[in-house]
């Protein structure tokens, strides 16, 4: 279950959203359009292989290079880009040589994180920044 947040129309200053947390892996909202929310994340090495069976994914690199690991190829993602995985396909979020890359990410709300897997990084609470 999800608990629809309405905000306030202000600007919301990325830098200092990331600024406000440092934990890896682990989804920070920051608004709501529709039934979709918009989430910070910081990221480094490796994730989980997943998939949303209902759910597109929409990547912004804000910082750094993800790797988006794909079974039949990887894709590079610069600061800058974007990346959409559409619903259905398996993916592995990445980035190499300990970099940290943070990620503005597009999902409907009732995403779950790790899609059908669960695992030590599941995370089911995404907190409002």
């Amino acid at each position: 279950m999800f608990v629809i947040i309405r905000y306030n129309m202000e600007v919301i200053n990325i830098q200092k959203k990331l600024s406000k947390f440092d934990k890896q892996w682990h989804p920070h909202r920051i608004t709501i359009v529709d039934d979709h929310q918009v989430y910070l994340s910081k990221i480094s090495g490796d994730f989980i292989w997943h998939t949303h069976e209902d759910s597109d994914e929409l990547f912004h690199v804000v910082k750094g290079t993800l790797y988006m690991k794909f079974r039949e190829r990887t894709v590079q993602v610069n600061a800058g880009e974007m990346l959409l995985v559409p619903k259905g396909t398996e993916h592995c979020p990445s980035t190499k040589n300990g970099e940290e890359v943070h990620l503005l990410v597009f999902e409907k709300l009732n995403t779950k994180h790790t899609g059908n897997t669960t695992t030590k990084k599941t995370i089911s609470d995404y907190p409002t920044i």
